[in-house]
């Protein structure tokens, strides 16, 4: 089994539950609710890119495909995980885990870049 295929498919449902809890159950406090739903928007948009991390971890077998996708779903938990808590509680578990959530996100989007750049060259 492809983990970052799962998780991929796991953290866009998520996400879409989250959008809809963000725009339905928070009421219509538009900063606290613009918070939670920046996380949803975060996390789905990653959710992609551990789609895209399996596939090519799936075609090539580099674990350089696999630590990207390490890096998009501990960026999810910090970043996504904090904005949702703060948005939902008030409350910010970790402090400083949203910007080095994003930062891991950043990270993975470059290995992913970079080694799939170097890997399927242009013909």
């Amino acid at each position: 089994m492809n983990i970052w295929i799962l998780l991929g498919g796991l953290n866009a449902a998520f996400a879409v539950a989250a959008d809809a809890h963000g725009w339905h159950e928070l009421g219509s406090t538009p900063d606290i609710r613009d918070i939670f739903m920046m996380g949803s928007r975060y996390q789905m948009w990653h959710a992609f890119g551990l789609f895209a991390a399996g596939l090519m971890y799936a075609k090539t077998g580099l674990k350089s495909f696999a630590i990207a996708g390490g890096l998009f779903q501990a960026g999810i938990v910090l970043f996504s995980g904090t904005l949702y808590s703060f948005g939902q509680f008030m409350v910010v578990p970790v402090t400083g885990a949203a910007p080095v959530g994003g930062g891991l996100m950043i990270l993975g989007w470059l290995v992913l870049g970079i080694v799939g750049a170097k890997q399927f060259k242009a013909a």
